[in-house]
């Protein structure tokens, strides 16, 4: 069952244990949905397109796989 985080900082901290990170994003909505996959659980995180690119810079340096669908 996939968990929902709502703040950044907590996000980047289970990016760290994730075998990998998945970016899809949702332009009808103007949002993307950055996933997070550890082994236990499903981490998903939702973040608007203009705050995507910040995320993922900040990504690269802590998730080791990351995978834009």
């Amino acid at each position: 069952m996939p968990i929902y985080v709502s703040n950044e900082q907590e996000f980047l901290e289970v990016a760290k244990r994730a075998e990998e990170c998945r970016v899809k994003k949702l332009e009808k909505e103007n949002v993307a949905k950055v996933k997070a996959r550890t082994k236990r659980y499903l981490y998903t995180y939702k973040v608007s397109l203009q705050e995507l690119n910040s995320l993922l810079e900040k990504l690269k340096s802590v998730c080791r796989n990351i995978v834009e669908l």
